[in-house]
């Protein structure tokens, strides 16, 4: 696994706005502090989210990219990708493939940080079914697309090179082997999240819910009490 200083550039690839801010924030404050360039690519608007029925779900999507877009400056972020798919409707397949392969030629990140593929039965929230196909499209345009020169060649003439990602850091796996402790970074979590106003009926029980969640991740990860971490499946691509 690279370590947080080796990391020069890192694209995040989530279906939804606010999946970052749960899954990583803190991991993407680090990277931010140590001098990484990091990109967010949010696949959909997130237009099917919220509980107010008043606002037209045209309206939610532009809210949700301000949401995001606000949230991403907490934590050291200013380039943000929109794909503008359908929230609820994201299937695995070759143009979301291409999609992600055009922004990974862009960017050329080391690391691509996305959500996970397999079912979390033990957090469900997890494994919305736009995060599974998201996830599975990502991996899948790391590795072999994005790398491949005959793999939509489009690009190349768009003057995108293939670009091969170091590793893929996956988010929300039932099977963490990775851990990054952000105990300095935990309020600036907690603020990121607070920036989805649409989102949260209860952002009191929300930032409970979020403490105490990456509190037991660090135990589980040695970092002892009082300690806060976030959990990471790492696959080395190289």
């Amino acid at each position: 696994m690279l370590s947080l200083d080796e990391i020069e550039r890192a694209l995040v690839i989530t279906a939804h706005p606010d999946d970052v801010d749960f899954g990583a924030a803190g991991t993407i404050a680090n990277l931010t502090d140590c001098g990484a360039t990091v990109t967010y690519c949010i696949v959909t608007d997130g237009q099917a989210g919220g509980f107010d029925d008043s606002i037209p779900r045209r309206k939610m999507a532009s809210i949700r990219r301000e949401e995001q877009t606000k949230a991403a400056s907490k934590v050291g972020v200013s380039d943000l990708v929109f794909l503008g798919w359908m929230d609820g409707e994201v299937e695995s397949g070759l143009e979301l493939r291409h999609d992600l392969s055009r922004v990974i030629r862009e960017y050329r990140p080391q690391i691509v940080l996305t959500q996970s593929p397999a079912l979390n039965f033990h957090r469900i929230y997890a494994s919305h079914p736009d995060h599974i196909a998201v996830a599975q499209s990502a991996i899948a345009a790391v590795y072999p697309d994005a790398r491949n020169p005959y793999a939509f060649t489009d690009l190349i003439t768009d003057g995108l090179e293939p670009w091969a990602v170091d590793e893929i850091w996956v988010m929300g796996h039932p099977e963490p082997d990775e851990f990054v402790e952000i105990t300095p970074q935990i309020e600036r979590k907690i603020s990121a999240l607070l920036c989805h106003e649409s989102q949260h009926r209860d952002p009191s029980g929300m930032m409970d819910r979020v403490r105490e969640w990456n509190a037991e991740t660090a135990q589980v990860a040695g970092f002892g009490e009082d300690s806060f971490a976030e959990a990471f499946t790492v696959v080395d691509t190289r």
